[in-house]
């Protein structure tokens, strides 16, 4: 069965990743692309699926792993009786690298005795689908294993393996001062397998890699380890050609144990990709908000009316869902989904969030003007304006009936907002008339529709008294300030109603809004989000308590899924999750930005 979620490492060339448990499997692998086909899928199910397990073959070994500083590469030290090894992997990065190959490097080195290490290999292209051919080779370099099926061909060059099953096994020993070289690459399989990597020099260039870009960013001095890791996290997902930022590594990883709450988020939606955006600038990342702005024109050019709320890693808008049957779901919970239904879903909040991203772009000195963006805003807003009484799914992707969700007519409102002072500020061209009464007209319908006086709380949605977690954003966008009565009312009604040992739920599942069967753990972002507001409205000590509880529930490694079990301790969702990333970092800016103003 595969690891706790809450075990595994990632690593990735910011094409794709691989994630491993803390017992040396690489359990997930998708190359060449975030999105493509595993063929590496026992996190979806077991071995069987497909894993390349390297370890001491020692049982009782046991293991202490670290990412070497601001970098992706993982050196897990495995100590056994026999001796001690150390064992570095990684995902080349950089070097005009493209997606015509994929390359994992694994590097053993023996520190102390000499160490047996065990190795095992199991590929299964397609999701699982497709049992390769498998041909072995002597070459001059030294044994080579080669797996071709369909379009997909994988070559790992190191110690000899043996056939075994469906899987092929094989031991070397390591001893104090050897280094073993494990080094597997994916390439097309019409073309011929690429040249092996020099070990020794990607490993120092993608070190340099890392850390040249680590080392660009500023630090606020609050909690600055787990920002700098999670900015880390945030530029992992980031794809290093078209700019595309996706919302997680996975797909299917279960927001409810052994449920159906099972997503593909491995695309591009607009609104995390706009929020991510925001974090990075605002931590002097400014590369990257050219980079994606040129996807964001790319992804949505033509008829505004066809703008959706995600697309693929290149701009693809197509996103069809459906079940793989080959993957049995993670600790058997299925079914496993391939693309995602939500992507055909009118969402009205993703306006805002884009043109608050475009805004941020905007005062970016190190971003040029490159023409577009100022149009691309203003189509944004025509369809905007179109759909101004239109219902919608909301943030949550509800997939239910849609509603007039209080949140989405707020991020409307902050679309315009944005306009207004693109015109009044930035000398920008346009009706700012017209948009500031789009503006008031939509603070007066949120203020009679979307608040409920008895409550003394803004509410999920017209008509209804639910409390949504995601009015915590109401102040972080300027619709109100953090400490108007309206927004401290909402905060207690969220407290009282969404809060489960201590952790914040999105909303309550109970009331059948989603359409969807189940339950779901504490959703971390919302917590973070409540970290945020409670130091931007003066209540420090509150906020940063939950801020040391929410950090604690990070793996070894700095890493976060989508959700938490506040009693277990368990990871839940997609991992590493950039939504949960992204909000960290705020709320760690904003308690660094409470403390410099207390006396």
């Amino acid at each position: 069965m595969p690891a706790p979620i809450e075990e595994y490492a990632v690593i990735g060339d910011c094409r794709t990743t691989a994630l491993l448990d803390a017992g040396g499997s690489i359990d997930w692998y998708c190359p060449p692309r975030f999105d493509a086909a595993s063929v590496f899928g026992a996190l979806l199910g077991d071995a069987d699926q497909g894993r390349w397990l390297l370890r001491p073959e020692d049982p009782d070994a046991t293991a202490v792993r670290r990412y070497e500083e601001d970098t992706f590469t993982l050196v897990t030290t495995w100590t056994s009786e026999a001796g001690e090894v150390e064992v570095t992997d990684l995902m080349p990065i950089g070097g005009g690298r493209h997606d015509a190959r994929s390359d994992v490097i694994r590097r053993v080195r023996g520190i102390r005795g000499a160490v047996t290490m065990r190795q095992e290999l199991r590929v299964r292209f397609g999701y699982a689908a497709t049992l390769p051919w498998m041909r072995q080779r002597t070459t001059a370099t030294g044994p080579t294993l080669l797996a071709i099926a369909g379009p997909d061909a994988l070559v790992l060059r190191g110690p000899r393996l043996t056939a075994k099953g469906h899987a092929h096994v094989g031991t070397f020993d390591v001893a104090e001062g050897e280094t073993v070289d494990l080094r597997l690459t994916w390439f097309p399989s019409h073309l011929e397998p690429p040249e092996p990597v020099d070990v020794d020099e990607v490993i120092a260039s993608t070190n340099g890699w890392w850390r040249e870009w680590a080392g660009r960013s500023t630090s606020f001095g609050a909690y600055d380890d787990a920002v700098r890791r999670s900015l880390l996290v945030l530029r992992l997902l980031t794809h290093e050609d078209t700019g595309g930022i996706v919302a997680a590594a996975t797909t299917s990883l279960p927001e409810e144990f052994g449920g159906s709450r099972n997503w593909d988020y491995r695309y591009v939606w607009l609104r995390d990709a706009s929020l991510t955006l925001q974090a990075l600038m605002v931590h002097g990342l400014d590369h990257e908000a050219e980079a994606w702005r040129g996807w964001l024109e790319r992804a949505v050019a033509g008829d505004p009316a066809d703008v959706q709320i995600m697309y693929g890693v290149a701009g693809e808008r197509r996103l069809p869902e459906w079940e793989v049957g080959t993957l049995p779901g993670f600790d058997g919970a299925g079914p496993v989904r391939v693309g995602n239904a939500a992507s055909d879903q009118f969402q009205a909040d993703v306006f805002g969030e884009v043109l608050m991203a475009l805004d941020a772009v905007r005062h970016a000195e190190a971003v040029d003007d490159d023409g577009l963006s100022w149009p691309l805003q203003r189509a944004l807003l025509e369809e905007a304006e179109r759909n101004l009484d239109r219902p919608d799914s909301g943030l949550w992707e509800m997939r239910g009936p849609e509603r007039h969700f209080t949140h989405s007519r707020v991020m409307l409102w902050a679309a315009f907002d944005r306009a207004v002072c693109a015109v009044e500020h930035d000398g920008r061209y346009g009706p700012v008339e017209h948009w500031r009464a789009l503006r008031d007209g939509l603070a007066e319908r949120i203020e009679r529709t979307g608040y409920d006086t008895e409550l003394g709380s803004y509410v999920q949605s017209e008509g209804t008294r639910e409390p949504d977690a995601a009015l915590l954003q109401l102040a972080q966008v300027g619709y109100l300030a953090p400490d108007d009565p309206r927004m401290l009312g909402t905060v207690a009604h969220l407290e009282r109603t969404l809060m489960r040992n201590g952790l914040l739920r999105r909303y309550r599942t109970e009331s059948d809004t989603d359409g969807v069967e189940g339950d779901e753990n504490a959703f971390l972002a919302c917590s973070f989000w409540l970290v945020e507001q409670y130091a931007r409205s003066g209540r420090l000590d509150d906020a940063e308590h939950l801020m040391q509880r929410l950090l604690g529930y990070a793996n070894d490694l700095g890493l976060l899924a989508e959700q938490v079990d506040p009693v277990s301790g368990r990871q839940a969702g997609n991992t590493p999750q950039a939504f949960s990333h992204l909000a960290l970092v705020r709320a760690a800016d904003a308690i660094a930005a409470r403390r410099r103003r207390m006396p």
